[in-house]
């Protein structure tokens, strides 16, 4: 009798194997959470410390062009703000007209020298930005089209003068952007006044990769 009831029950796993190939699944997937964010973590450290040095950076890098442009700085005859150097375009220019005034040209020649320094030590070179307000050129000037005709000639007229006065040519171009990014209403002569301007501004140097994405 017990020998047929015995031979009736079929043999079970123990359930102490079934609970270890638990445990086992369970610490697996405890270890790869726990890896995962770690790399999470290690990622993000990474990311700040690239942030704080980029801003480290770049702090230094306006330290050094407000060292380099010391002198016409306190002489009033230049703004810096951003890194971007700002020159009235009364200073430079008469009023649609791209012929520099002798005052302007002082001013590019005092630039000038400070600025060759801070590009041979940074790897950057210079934008030159002209800019006018929204009023379009007067009636009878033959000379240019519009504004960013007006504001191109400013820009360009600022470039041959720094390089005229030692700039290497390489480390400078010119660029126009007419009426379309003011900085103050042009609601007022004053606000006017203040968007006819020229903008003198280091930038990083396009590497060989980048001119030979573009062509």
């Amino acid at each position: 009798m017990n020998e047929e009831i015995d031979g009736g029950v079929e043999p079970t796993a123990p359930i102490w194997a079934a609970f270890g190939d638990l445990m086992s699944v369970l610490i697996g997937a405890f270890v790869l959470i726990l890896v995962g964010v770690i790399g999470v973590q290690l990622e993000l450290s990474t990311r700040l410390e690239h942030e704080v040095k980029q801003r480290q950076m770049e702090s230094q890098r306006r330290k050094t062009l407000e060292q380099a442009l010391a002198g016409p700085l306190a002489a009033g005859r230049v703004t810096l703000v951003n890194g971007r150097i700002g020159i009235s375009g009364s200073v430079l220019f008469a009023l649609n007209s791209d012929q520099l005034r002798p005052e302007g040209r002082e001013i590019l020649k005092s630039l000038a020298g400070p600025l060759s320094v801070y590009l041979r030590s940074h790897d950057e070179i210079l934008m030159v930005s002209g800019f006018t307000d929204d009023r379009q050129v007067r009636d009878g000037n033959k000379r240019f089209a519009d504004n960013w005709e007006l504001s191109a000639e400013r820009a360009l007229t600022v470039t041959r003068a720094l390089i005229a006065e030692g700039m290497p040519s390489s480390s400078v171009f010119a660029a126009a952007f007419g009426s379309e990014q003011p900085v103050s209403s042009n609601a007022d002569d004053g606000g006017r006044a203040k968007n006819r301007r020229v903008e003198i501004a280091p930038i990083p140097r396009p590497s060989n990769a980048t001119v030979k994405a573009r062509d």
